[in-house]
């Protein structure tokens, strides 16, 4: 896991470290020191604690003029013993709704697994955003995860799909791809 690299071909555009309405502004990294685990594995340095033992992430790209975010995320998403619904939703989402951003796409490749407890965070998130148009997409979650987050009814408030080109897309256009997808499903 120390090789999972965030993606990085966006950072001439965009770094959450020099984002002053990012929760992660003014953060230093490391190449070299690996500190954090997710359970005895050491991951990339370049991955952002929430306060999680098991989930990282990584805010690529953020457009405050049209309201989004995409942030990649690591590890295995424990709501059952690590509730990181509630951390995530704590300590990322709400600053994010705070400054505008309504629209949140999720990149799964690299989460391993989901363990669910309920769905009232997910609820919650997808009532503060609703009302601006606001969405959450999951792309590229593993089937394994993707199997636990529909048999808790997690997709009544995410919508999950697959886009295997995305690093090939600008994140403006992206962020279209999965716009006009939602709108399509909505429709």
């Amino acid at each position: 896991m120390h090789d999972i690299e965030p993606y990085y071909n966006w950072r001439h555009l965009y770094t959450a470290e020099e984002d002053e309405k990012s929760p992660f502004y003014g953060r230093v990294y490391s190449e070299f020191e690996y500190s954090n685990t997710v359970y005895n594995y050491y991951i990339h340095p370049q991955w952002d604690e929430i306060d999680s033992r098991t989930l990282y992430l990584k805010i690529i790209f953020v457009d405050y003029d049209v309201n989004y975010v995409i942030i990649e995320l690591l590890g295995e998403w424990n709501d059952a013993i690590e509730n990181d619904i509630q951390t995530l939703k704590r300590n990322i989402i709400d600053l994010l709704i705070a400054k505008g951003v309504y629209k949140f796409i999720l990149i799964g490749e690299n989460v391993l697994t989901f363990h669910s407890d309920g769905n009232d965070y997910y609820e919650e998130w997808y009532d503060d955003i609703k009302e601006d148009g606001g969405w959450i997409v999951g792309i590229n979650f593993l089937p394994q995860a993707l199997d636990d987050y529909n048999k808790a009814k997690i997709n009544h408030y995410v919508y999950f799909m697959d886009l295997d080109n995305w690093r090939t897309l600008k994140p403006e256009h992206f962020f279209q791809v999965v716009d006009n997808e939602v709108m399509r499903l909505l429709d």
